[in-house]
């Protein structure tokens, strides 16, 4: 590994790298993290120091080498029995490098005597394979029932755990009934009586609602048989809902991460499987008062309806005669309706007949005969009107046509001088520079044309008329 910050100094070789103590340090606790892991450690506690921050401060060492550890207050408020200089322990923690000083330490985080070091070992591995296989899966666990009419206890009968559960269950909800499941709860035999009293409990004829597996603290070993992997499989197929209540708050057991439900103390689990007996009892208090209070308003609204339906109920026979009027009105308003209706009917009748005998055939022919005679008089004024407007103004155009025509110019001695081109009229001769002498020219006059032939020309000079 490179750590980080190194540079080139002077004089030294070229490809040699000078590190600061800070990067040795950095990356040598990067080293140990990485590489070691989580540990346990067994030794003797040698300078034990407890600071006023809550923080131990000591080293493990055994016939050749020590290590400096740190357990800090966080983790050591858990630890049950004080640990001091000179004791054999088991440690759990992870490896680390102290940086300042470039010290090799380990961070403990759990600390029990050495006796139990192998018990723990093997109680983690089994710990390990059994959550492999999904015994500790939060989707198998089940609910606990509301209101258990039934509740087993397996305990032993003479640990303080099943008087404090029967004293919490007897103030909370008394009458539930309650079986005691007698079993040894620590020795080689307590795994298989743990197991027979599950047998039994489901073999019942009224089997419990709810299984508490319980007993009072104490060390590993004392807790070995809820660790047992027979017991964790039987809670794990049992099919009755189970509690499990094992030790102290601190104690955590392989049969409190199978059950449905773990509970940190005997008592807390006597609460957990039954409902509070004085809260069921003020909650049915309360919902009796609303209940009574609802009934009343209920009641209260139908006498309002009663009442108002009463008033309104009438004796049959004023009804009936209430109907014959009602009857005897609507006859009289039928009659006289159907009289109106066939007075209007013979009017509408006798009006009809007026109608068709003014518009007969013959009638309508004479008028017709009349409108016909009528537009052909007054078609053949317009007629006449029209010819003698059209003849006035064919006069007056014919008129000015004589008057702007050449005829009547030529009537006053002028005429129209043109060349012969085969034509009626012939070229006009507009200039004199339109003809030569020897051209042969036409004269039309007023009533003829007479030919000639250009003998001389002259152009007319300024101021000649």
């Amino acid at each position: 590994m490179q750590p980080s910050g190194t540079a080139h100094r002077p004089g030294a070789a070229r490809d040699a790298r000078v590190h600061t103590v800070s990067d040795i340090n950095a990356a040598a606790r990067a080293l140990v993290e990485e590489g070691m892991g989580r540990v346990w450690v067994e030794g003797e506690v040698s300078n034990f120091k407890a600071y006023a921050s809550g923080h131990w401060y000591f080293s493990l060492k055994d016939e050749r080498a020590q290590i400096s550890c740190v357990m800090f207050a966080g983790r050591n408020r858990l630890v049950r029995d004080p640990i001091g200089n000179g004791m054999a322990v088991l440690v759990r923690g992870r490896l680390s490098v102290y940086e300042p000083r470039g010290q090799f330490q380990a961070i403990v985080d759990h600390v029990e005597p050495a006796g139990e070091g192998a018990m723990r070992v093997a109680l983690e591995r089994l710990t390990r394979r059994l959550g492999a296989e999904g015994l500790f899966a939060e989707e198998r666990k089940r609910p606990l029932p509301a209101f258990p009419r039934h509740v087993g206890v397996v305990s032993s009968r003479a640990g303080a755990a099943l008087r404090d559960v029967l004293a919490v269950i007897g103030r909370r909800f008394p009458c539930v009934a309650v079986t005691c499941f007698h079993v040894s709860v620590q020795g080689v035999d307590a795994p298989d009586q743990i197991v027979s009293a599950f047998n039994r409990a489901e073999r019942m004829k009224s089997p419990p609602d709810v299984l508490i597996l319980t007993r009072g603290g104490g060390s590993l070993e004392d807790l070995q048989a809820f660790n047992a992997e027979v017991v964790a499989r039987r809670i794990a197929r049992c099919a009755i809902v189970v509690v499990s209540a094992i030790g102290h708050e601190t104690d955590f057991t392989i049969a409190d991460r199978v059950a449905d439900q773990r509970a940190p103390t005997p008592s807390a689990a006597a609460e957990l499987v039954t409902p509070d007996r004085d809260e069921l009892l003020r909650r049915l208090a309360g919902l009796r008062g609303a209940m009574r209070t609802r009934l009343l308003a209920r009641i209260a609204g139908d006498r309002r309806l009663l009442n108002a339906t009463g008033r309104r109920l009438v004796h049959p026979n004023r009804e009936l005669e209430q109907r014959m009027q009602r009857s005897d009105e609507l006859t009289r308003r039928l009659t006289a309706a159907l009289g109106a209706y066939l007075a209007r009917q013979r009017t509408a009748v006798a009006h009809q007949h007026q109608l068709l005998k003014h518009a007969g055939p013959a009638q309508r022919v004479a008028a017709a005969k009349d409108r016909v005679a009528h537009w052909r008089t007054r078609l053949r004024a317009a007629a006449t009107a029209v010819q003698q407007r059209a003849s006035v103004r064919a006069a007056a155009l014919t008129r000015a046509l004589e008057a702007v025509g050449p005829l009547a110019t030529m009537a006053r001695g002028y005429a129209i001088v043109a060349k012969p081109d085969g034509g009626r009229w012939g070229k006009p001769v507009l200039s004199v520079a339109d003809a030569e002498p020897g051209d042969d020219i036409v004269a039309h006059v007023v009533d003829g044309t007479l030919a000639a032939t250009v003998s001389n020309v002259s152009a007319r000079r300024d101021g000649d008329h």
